[in-house]
């Protein structure tokens, strides 16, 4: 007998409430979900004693409708109930929740406040930048329909060490009027930008917070200029996108422009990795607004001090109790989502530590929602990325509980190499470590190095080697605020200069940076607008500034077209060597799959003293293919320096690709003789092994 294809016919009502027709829910479905005639709302909390679902009439404060939930719609600590006859495109929904209110146990139950749906796909209430759109501070969820054509999709899983990652701000990156776009600081907008992203060559994309967030949090006026949550990092909602990033209104379609960006990108070979944080959220401390986890339960999703008052670890007012098993069911679940409803290629988790913390903020050994998103099937094909510290002071670069799953913004590789490229002595042998993947740090990890020397979390590229002290007077705490230890250098003078030395050096300081960064092994990261010198004027904490601190000015393309070019060419040689990132089979000659050069050939003596390195790679694509030997030179020193080059199997020779020290670096004027070249001060050079 045939299998039936027909549509599910709806189960039967059995009550009426409120004036509407429903039936006991799908107590496995979490959150509010299309079902045959009707929708299913399901929500849990563990120590609520009654429960109320609200529905509003668009952009309205006062609920139509209030549908109580029945001891029988009831079972565990979870409510669920199918209401039938509702057009989605007509209402939100919200929920009461009644019980204890016991501020010393954590026990915060108001029946008077509307919560949102943790699980809720869509949020209303702050959808245009900038606009506040309700009264008070009262947030809705809306049904959304997931029906989205994927096609033939299939996601790029391209190998961890191969990616060049580029990250950006939806909206910074196409806000400024020179992005040229037709819909600025839009996903829509990012997508214009496409051709561009090709262009330069990146792989990958992270974007920062996409989640919804309230960017008038805490926003203020400071010499009349206004300073909004523009970074995002305070979330309101973990399942729905950021509807003020879209072009477009998407009623009960939220996500589609999204979805149509990583859909796109992908299709043309660029994952997109999404920055997500699941340390905190826009509840604040006890003093923040009360419109989700905090009204259904407290003293569950949140880390509470023996008084009731919150844990900050976050910097941001409070800390979620992650490996609390209801708080890491649910962010399983939300990853999950974001896996199989946007196609999402990874996640980078802001403040990461942060999750591998017990309920009183103790850092387990074996964190259970760490080894759970390690081992999940559905996250099996994704990027799972860590900032491994928090700001609690636990720093845990290098041994972050990996299960030889979780890869490492590594903050060494960022702190070391700043020092090095920059001429500090002592340093030359961590810079080796780093430039070779950090196995010191990961000695039985291959893929767990991302590498940067820049995120959207300090100084840009061009502001490291033009300032030496943060200027964040225009963030309004008097220039406390953002990190002291950057490691930058001015060159010589603070700021803008028109001495032409200076940004001379400048210009090749940026140089030798994307040089090393690209010839390191390990994926390689760097921060929308650097390939082309974007200033944010010495800011580095530019987390309030939605203005044009932030934006990215394009017309530095043209004005630092040379630098752009530099990059595209840096990103082509990495691809075209994978020697580089460590991907080949060992080679013919049976060298070393990396060796030491530092100055004199099989050098590998370093010293305090020593600002000059050079590194070997050596290998081969596959079994039938030639060996490929390429040098990176590195002179950190103020004086130029003889590099000397090992002699090569017979047919091979040295061939000088790449010298930061020549007016055009990838055509250089330096020569080779008799099997060394002179390496300009402060300069980076690559030399191929050629047949």
């Amino acid at each position: 007998m045939p299998l039936s294809h027909a549509a599910p016919e709806p189960l039967p009502p059995t009550h009426q409430i409120g004036g509407y027709s429903v039936r006991p829910g799908l107590f496995l479905s979490n959150g509010a979900s299309l079902v045959p005639g009707g929708v299913n709302f399901t929500l849990h909390s563990c120590y609520a004693t009654h429960c109320e679902l609200c529905l509003f009439h668009r952009t309205e404060q006062q609920p139509f409708a209030v549908l109580p939930f029945p001891e029988g719609f009831r079972v565990g600590n979870t409510y669920s109930m199918i209401v039938f006859g509702l057009n989605i495109e007509e209402f939100e929904y919200a929920y009461r929740l009644d019980g204890p209110h016991d501020p010393a146990r954590g026990l915060l139950f108001d029946r008077s406040k509307f919560l949102l749906d943790p699980y809720g796909r869509a949020v209303t209430g702050q959808s245009v930048w900038g606009q506040q759109m309700t009264e008070e501070h009262g947030y809705h969820s809306r049904v959304v329909r997931s029906n989205f054509d994927w096609g033939e999709f299939v996601n790029p899983r391209l190998p961890f060490q191969d990616m060049v990652i580029y990250e950006t701000h939806v909206r910074g990156f196409t806000k400024h009027e020179s992005a040229g776009v037709s819909h600025p600081g839009t996903f829509a907008g990012l997508l214009e930008k496409l051709p561009y992203l090709k262009k330069l060559g990146v792989n990958a994309v992270e974007l920062m917070p996409v989640f919804e967030f309230d960017e008038l949090a805490d926003a203020r006026k400071i010499d009349g200029e206004t300073l909004y949550n523009y970074w995002g990092y305070s979330t309101v909602s973990f399942f729905s996108p950021n509807t003020s990033y879209t072009a477009e209104v998407e009623y009960n379609r939220e996500g589609r422009e999204l979805k149509t960006l990583i859909k796109t990108l992908n299709e043309n070979g660029i994952e997109v990795i999404l920055d997500v944080v699941f340390n905190h959220t826009a509840e604040g401390d006890e003093r923040g607004p009360c419109f989700c986890f905090r009204g259904i339960d407290n003293n569950v999703y949140y880390m509470l001090t023996p008084d009731g008052k919150y844990y900050n670890f976050s910097g941001c007012g409070n800390t979620l109790n992650c490996n609390h098993p209801t708080v890491r069911q649910f962010i399983l679940d939300c990853l999950r989502y974001w896996v199989t409803e946007y196609r999402v290629d990874g996640f980078r988790f802001d403040l990461a530590t942060i999750l591998g913390r017990d309920e009183t903020g103790g850092p387990l050994s074996s964190p259970p929602l760490l080894e759970s998103l390690a081992f999940d099937p559905i996250l099996s094909g994704v990027k799972l990325i860590a900032e491994a510290w928090d700001a609690g002071g636990l720093y845990q670069v290098g041994s972050f509980p990996s299960w030889n799953r979780w890869a490492e913004w590594n903050g060494r590789y960022r702190d070391d190499l700043r020092r090095f490229l920059k001429g500090d002595g002592g340093i030359a042998q961590a810079a080796v470590q780093r430039i070779l993947g950090s196995p010191d740090l990961y000695p039985d990890r291959k893929n767990a190095s991302v590498n940067f020397l820049t995120c959207h979390d300090g100084f840009t590229l061009h502001d490291l080697y033009a300032f030496n002290q943060k200027h964040n007077e225009k963030n309004g705490w008097d220039n406390t605020d953002g990190a002291d230890d950057n490691n930058s250098w001015n060159c010589g003078a603070e700021g803008a200069t028109d001495d032409s030395a200076i940004l001379a050096l400048r210009s090749r300081l940026r140089k030798n940076a994307f040089a090393v960064l690209l010839s390191s092994r390990g994926a390689a990261m760097f921060l929308a607008g650097d390939e082309f010198a974007n200033s944010q004027f010495g800011n580095n904490n530019a987390y309030c500034q939605d203005n044009l601190i932030s934006w990215l000015n394009w017309s530095d393309l043209d004005t630092n077209a040379d630098l752009f070019d530099f990059v595209r060419r840096m990103i082509a040689f990495r691809k075209a060597h994978p020697v580089l990132r460590g991907s080949t089979a060992p080679a013919h000659a049976g060298w070393a799959d990396v060796s030491l050069h530092c100055g004199e050939v099989w050098n590998d003596h370093i010293t305090p003293d020593t600002r000059q390195i050079g590194i070997l790679f050596t290998g081969r694509n596959a079994e039938d293919t030639a060996d490929d030997f390429v040098l990176l030179a590195v002179n950190a020193h103020w004086e130029a320096h003889r590099q000397a080059l090992p002699t090569l199997p017979t047919g091979f020779s040295w061939h000088l690709t790449m010298h930061t020290a020549c007016d055009a670096p990838f055509a250089p004027d330096t020569s080779i003789e008799q099997g060394a070249f002179t390496v300009g001060a402060r300069s980076v050079a690559l030399l191929i092994g050629e047949a």
